[in-house]
């Protein structure tokens, strides 16, 4: 080119011009690059910033390159009714996704609206004709996964209206995250009323509030071990402690002291796995038989105060091969079975005077739980179980037909969560269950409740052991159940006495207690207009009386 220019104008200098304009052209692209080079350090993760918020402004989302691999891989992504009919349709049932195709609106028809429940969504599912209901609840584990969530995070239901299913889909991993901590345990304020108030128990999948009415109400739990059984007992009763009329006689049958705080609440407090412990159990049992038929006698009309029988670890007594004198077992199931017949006159005719069974199990079978006594229970919840038969066991045909699955829940990962079946918690319209998920107190936390509870009641004294042929002394033992408290009234040392030995103060009237402090010098009085026995009339007539003239009754 620049021999060309030189010919062309003459000039032999122009064969270097081209040269000479191509060296011009690269320094000046040099000199711009070291002008620019340093402001376009500065501003350039801005500018790559703007060119991401532009792609996410046409496309309403961000690349997937740049998405959380949860999401990536679709993962708990929100439910939508195109989801959920893909799920039904790919479940797996002809009849299903025949109908869901011939629809001419793709099956949004058999949904009703998606509405927020808690930590995840609820949808009722009206199904095609040709559906059975039998046919998605079989088929909990492959909807499940259809939907991108888990088997525990999808609950099926069966609501009032025919040929209908309710999901239940929970946000993805809400399910892992703990509830917050029992009113019992945040409200010193708090306060409980046998007949009208209800426990809080904990709240169900809808996050609602899950409170447990106990009124006249016979209760089971029961569950594999180690899911949170005592637990879940303990806390109603914690709350029942707040009433001051509830008078507990427990018998724990593991022994490990989950029961301890319970001393100086409870009347009667057994604590041990050994025959000699089920021996005693069964006497507290029957001693509440007892109690329940001297009430049952009564003139009409009489309210009686709440009396709780609580046995944990039933399983230990019904298993029991003790006999006793006359060759009967205090364990089975049989007529003569002692335990089990105690049991079972307590459910028949117990709650319409307020005397109430309350037990808790472990891993059901007809030969540690007996069906009869099962049944018996209007109150039955479970935690995690291994088998459809035990949920059938634990909740009953009803419950479980109905979409109630304990057997479903996973081992050691959902401690705590109860499927209950009773008329005594808001189940929704249509069901046989709710599913609730309670509110774990520490035997910490459980000991400082019971003694807020204490500190509501006159002194109690606890019985450890059930004591039947020795002889009493009248006058030491009403010194006994006064406890620490001033005075108490004359009612509640008839009932304190009963429950110290049934034997001997069993059949005691409010005259059989008068004449026996009259003798002693340490007669009843009116306090309030009430009639009472005084603790400082009775030491004193202890302390004043021959030792030799201590009356005594076998």
């Amino acid at each position: 080119l620049g021999v060309v220019m030189a010919i062309s104008t003459g000039h032999v200098g122009d064969v270097i011009t081209p040269l000479s304009a191509t060296v011009d052209f690269i320094a000046l692209l040099i000199r711009i690059v070291q002008v620019v080079w340093g402001p376009a350090l500065s501003i350039g993760p801005f500018l790559a910033l703007l060119a991401l918020w532009s792609v996410g402004r046409k496309q309403h989302a961000a690349p997937n390159w740049a998405l959380p691999a949860n999401v990536r891989n679709s993962e708990g992504e929100p439910i939508t009714p195109s989801i959920v009919v893909k799920a039904l349709r790919d479940l797996g049932v002809p009849a299903l996704r025949n109908a869901i195709k011939e629809m001419g609106d793709a099956g949004a028809s058999m949904l009703g609206p998606i509405r927020i429940a808690g930590c995840g969504v609820e949808v009722d599912v009206t199904l095609p004709s040709g559906v059975s209901t039998d046919e998605v609840q079989n088929r909990r584990k492959k909807l499940a996964e259809n939907l991108t969530r888990h088997e525990h995070e999808v609950f099926i239901t069966i609501p009032q209206a025919a040929r209908t299913v309710r999901l239940w889909i929970a946000d993805s991993g809400a399910l892992d995250e703990p509830i917050g901590p029992s009113p019992l345990v945040t409200d010193e304020t708090l306060t409980a009323d046998y007949a009208k108030g209800r426990a809080p128990w904990g709240q169900d999948l809808r996050g609602d509030a899950a409170l447990l009415s106990l009124y006249q109400r016979m209760l089971l739990v029961t569950g594999l071990s180690n899911q949170g059984k005592t637990a879940a007992l303990r806390a109603l009763a914690l709350w029942l402690a707040f009433d001051r009329t509830a008078e507990f006689r427990i018998a724990d049958l593991k022994g490990v002291g989950d029961w301890d705080m319970f001393d100086g609440l409870a009347t009667v407090l057994i604590q041990g796995p050994t025959d000699e412990h089920v021996i005693e159990a069964t006497e507290m049992v029957e001693d509440g038989v007892e109690e329940m038929n001297r009430r049952l006698q009564a003139p009409p009309g009489t309210v009686f105060p709440p009396l709780i029988l609580l046995v944990d670890e039933a399983q230990v007594a019904f298993m029991c091969p003790a006999r006793d004198e006359q060759k009967r077992f205090y364990g089975g199931s049989k007529a003569t079975s002692r335990y089990f017949t105690a049991c079972r006159k307590i459910h028949n005719q117990g709650r319409a005077v307020n005397v109430l069974l309350w037990q808790g199990t472990q891993d059901p079978t007809d030969q540690n739980l007996p069906k009869l006594v099962r049944e018996g229970a209007h109150t039955r919840a479970s935690l995690a179980l291994g088998t459809e038969s035990q949920a059938r066991m634990a909740l009953g045909d009803k419950a479980v037909d109905g979409g109630a699955a304990p057997h479903l829940l996973r081992q050691g990962l959902d401690q705590g969560t109860l499927v209950v079946a009773s008329s005594g918690i808001d189940i929704p319209a249509g069901q046989a269950s709710i599913t609730v998920r309670t509110h774990y107190i520490s035997t910490d936390d459980a000991k400082e409740i019971a003694n807020r509870a204490k500190a509501l009641r006159d002194g109690v004294t606890t019985l450890h052991a059930i004591d039947r042929a020795e002889e009493r002394d009248p006058l030491a033992d009403i010194a006994a159940v006064l406890g620490t408290a001033s005075r108490v009234l004359t009612a509640d040392v008839l009932k304190r006495l009963s429950a110290l030995s049934e034997d001997a103060y069993g059949t005691w009237t409010p005259g059989d207690l008068k004449r026996v402090l009259e003798d002693a010098g340490a007669e009843p009085y009116k306090s309030d207009g009430r009639m009472v026995v005084g603790r400082d009339r009775v030491s004193r007539a202890l302390a004043n009386r021959d030792t030799d003239g201590s009356a005594s009754t076998g």
